[in-house]
């Protein structure tokens, strides 16, 4: 009688390790989450719950359009395995397309998006962008920087690092530089909340700036910017989210917002 207990026990106990160590699958909750996290261009039940939305489902072209244009370029930017897509033109900053805009202005917002870049290349995230006929958008709006910083020679340029990927172009520099070489992934964020604004790349805060204040008119002051527009200090309160074509290969994906 006590074999048979025992070896019952021991039936049971086997029973349950098999069960605990089976792979989860779709049907539960938590490896629905992790299987839905990872898909690109999409949202999760969580992410649609707290405001965000996707501005690239990944196929097409939808809600972008040229800066001081109508439609999107016929040339210069591909809807490619899932990324919008800058091509190289190997003459430098002279892009085939130019750049793109959302088609919608937003005020306080958090914007996420993936971005790669290619091999010694150069461009950049806009955002409280103006449309002003026969200018480019960024003698109106705030960079986040977007570069390879292994090879392109902005990274060596301007003042402590302020030109190199994640930076506020020209004006603050990103710390820590944390950005990864030419050719992999890179997450990014910026929020933007009553003239806060702060740029996250990687996980991490590279920097925080006010816009608007006496800090932020000297920071200005000291740039290059005052030159190429002298209101350029002025930043709007609210713009458009612009991708820059810069001549180079980049990529980007999972471009979503939630308004604050």
């Amino acid at each position: 009688m006590k074999k048979i207990l025992i070896l019952s026990i021991l039936g049971v106990a086997a029973v349950t390790l098999l069960f605990s160590c089976k792979p989860k699958t779709a049907g539960t909750g938590e490896s629905e989450a992790v299987i839905e996290a990872t898909a690109p261009n999409t949202l999760t039940q969580a992410e649609i719950n707290e405001g965000w939305v996707l501005l690239f489902d990944g196929k097409t072209s939808t809600g972008w359009r040229g800066y001081n244009k109508e439609a999107f370029p016929d040339s210069g930017w591909v809807i490619e395995d899932g990324t919008l897509h800058c091509l190289e033109t190997g003459t430098g900053e002279a892009g085939f397309g130019g750049d793109i805009i959302y088609n919608k202005k937003f005020k306080n917002f958090r914007l996420q998006l993936d971005w790669k870049i290619g091999s010694g290349g150069n461009s950049g995230i806009f955002y409280l962008a103006q449309e002003i006929p026969g200018w480019q958008i960024w003698k109106t709006a705030p960079e986040m920087q977007v570069l390879d910083n292994a090879r392109h020679p902005d990274a060596m340029l301007g003042k402590n690092g302020n030109r190199q990927a994640g930076s506020l172009y020209d004006l603050i520099p990103a710390v820590p530089q944390n950005a990864k070489p030419a050719g992999e992934w890179n997450s990014a964020e910026i929020m933007v909340y009553d003239g806060t604004v702060v740029h996250f790349m990687n996980g991490e805060k590279v920097l925080e700036y006010h816009l608007w204040t006496d800090d932020w008119k000297a920071l200005v002051k000291n740039s290059k910017f005052p030159e190429l527009n002298p209101d350029w200090a002025n930043v709007a309160k609210e713009g458009y989210i612009g991708l820059q074509d810069h001549g180079s290969d980049v990529w980007f994906r999972n471009i979503k917002i939630k308004e604050l």
